[in-house]
């Protein structure tokens, strides 16, 4: 009850600044999947969490370690869902959490990129694919509005959820495929959006 209370306060909140929109509410499937998507700006994590929790779920989030310094933020967030992880290196803790939450049916939210990128510079690192193909969860592409959205509206927009080919050999080089695929999805993904309008 009291964490439906906080996130509906937030949405309040947020809602005159950033006039959130979702489309592609249909695709978002029951249980587990990695949702991942374009990062341009810092409320991104933000307004996909708001999207998945007012269509009936409670996500979780990986976060940067740093947001975590602070103890209230770091109370504020782990209630929240999110979690810490260190990106300059491989953090066992981060992955172990991740595929926790997907094996009990939870959905998780990761941009694969891993940091902030300008539209169009993308590089995808492979913990997302290899969360996806250790615990055989769907992978749902989502293509936020880039840039600033504050007082410009701002639309979550997910796809349709889809599964990547399990490899022969699960190693690096397949994981790093498998995050290509999944940003190639979020790319085109946009293409379809910006086609739309």
């Amino acid at each position: 009850m009291f964490y439906n209370i906080i996130v509906y306060v937030v949405y309040v909140a947020l809602l005159p600044v950033y006039r959130l929109r979702v489309r592609g509410a249909e695709n978002i499937p029951q249980g587990a999947a990695v949702v991942c998507g374009n990062h341009t700006a810092r409320v991104d994590a933000v307004v996909v969490f708001l999207a998945l929790f007012l269509h009936g779920n409670r996500p979780a989030i990986i976060a940067k370690a740093e947001l975590f310094k602070n103890p209230i933020a770091r109370w504020f967030f782990t209630y929240m869902g999110a979690f810490p992880v260190q990106r300059d290196k491989a953090d066992l803790n981060a992955i172990k959490k991740s595929l926790t939450v997907l094996k009990q049916g939870k959905k998780l939210i990761i941009f694969p990129e891993g940091t902030r990128v300008k539209e169009g510079n993308v590089e995808a690192k492979s913990g997302a694919a290899m969360m996806a193909l250790r615990t055989h969860s769907p992978v749902l592409p989502v293509y936020i509005t880039p840039g600033r959205k504050a007082f410009r509206g701002c639309t979550v927009t997910f796809g349709k959820p889809f599964l990547l080919p399990q490899p022969a050999k699960a190693d690096a080089e397949a994981y790093k495929e498998g995050a290509e695929h999944i940003m190639d999805c979020v790319e085109q993904l946009g293409k379809e959006v910006a086609r739309c309008g």
